[in-house]
């Protein structure tokens, strides 16, 4: 905004592509840049309120793929291209805090979170599994696999299944009449607990072909840091709730199609999760539940977005998006006496 405009074209040759190559601290006091110069990575720290340079350090990396700041803002995670299974812990000042690899001659790091509370950096890997790196030693805390079968009795399975209410007699007609033969209701879905053992959907994925469908692909914290949330790609319909104090699996939720996406409430541990349908699923220690999204047509819910409140949700289709305001008998997390309510819905 006017002469305190900021201006980097001249001093970037290469930067990485956004919005992996940019973050900002969470108080917005610093934004950190990376790009790339003479074949060697590098970092670049900003002072946001007047875009003064504070800090640049070259990173150890072959090829730098995202970089993500600790929530307090005091630790900078940067890992490394697929190729190389590396992850890199910077202070402030451009200080190697330090470095961690799990192992080598594979794919390696596919995605990254912090949790809220900056103890723990869970790092998503090719191999399947979740690492915990702690924030005193940087060092792995635990591991989580993601097993196609679940045997153990204190983990809580969620299988959507259809609901078949059986039609009145008196209404059954064929041909179904005119009025009838427009496009059909929404299936409805509920949840049902599987006993186990319980084996779940997997994918197998293609060997000749680029970008292969395993590996952790999405993960995310609870705004309280009890609970990560996970998606291993190869078991694509499924979502992975861990316990982080115990560092156990808590609950697992199996849905009808792939899920697209989840995202944590920022005031409470409810998770949303949508599959591409017109539905969204809420899950909470209290329960979980599967809504319907109100409105005329065949709205396609393939991404979502929390209010900071968490009174509301924004769905996004390919080309509408609708706000959804969610009301509760109370502040807990009970998805269970959750009501959607669509408000508005635009091109």
């Amino acid at each position: 905004r006017g002469s305190r405009g900021l201006s980097l074209s001249t001093s970037l040759q290469a930067p990485l592509l956004a919005p992996a190559g940019i973050a900002f601290t969470q108080d917005g006091r610093y934004m950190a840049l990376a790009e790339r110069r003479d074949c060697q990575d590098r970092v670049s720290v900003f002072v946001c309120s007047d875009w003064q340079l504070l800090r640049h350090f070259d990173t150890e990396t072959q090829d730098l793929a995202g970089i993500e700041w600790a929530p307090n803002g005091c630790v900078l995670a940067v890992w490394d291209t697929c190729l190389e299974y590396k992850v890199l812990l910077y202070s402030l000042d451009g200080r190697l805090l330090s470095a961690y690899c799990a192992y080598e001659w594979s794919l390696g790091i596919k995605s990254v979170a912090w949790s809220p509370s900056s103890q723990f950096l869970a790092v998503g890997s090719y191999d399947g599994k979740v690492r915990i790196l702690n924030h005193v030693t940087w060092k792995m805390l635990t591991e989580f696999g993601h097993p196609a079968t679940i045997n153990t009795p204190k983990i809580v399975v969620y299988k959507e299944a259809e609901k078949n209410p059986r039609p009145a007699l008196g209404r059954l007609a064929f041909p179904p009449p005119r009025a009838a033969a427009g496009a059909a209701p929404p299936t409805e879905t509920k949840y049902e607990i599987a006993p186990v053992p319980v084996s779940l959907q997997t994918l197998k994925p293609a060997a000749d072909r680029a970008n292969p469908k395993i590996g952790i692909g999405a993960l995310a914290f609870s705004p309280d840091s009890y609970f990560l949330a996970t998606r291993n790609d190869s078991v694509p319909n499924a979502v992975w709730i861990w316990d982080v104090q115990k560092l156990r699996l808590f609950v697992v939720l199996e849905q009808l199609s792939p899920v697209r996406s989840f995202q944590w409430d920022p005031q409470q541990p409810r998770l949303a999760i949508c599959t591409g349908g017109g539905r969204v699923y809420l899950w909470s220690p209290a329960g979980c539940v599967s809504v319907q999204v109100p409105g005329e047509g065949d709205f396609q819910v393939l991404s979502l977005c929390w209010h900071t409140s968490g009174d509301s949700l924004a769905l996004l289709s390919k080309e509408h998006f609708c706000l959804c305001f969610l009301e509760t008998k109370d502040r807990v997390a009970q998805p269970l006496d959750a009501q959607v309510t669509m408000r508005r819905t635009c091109e």
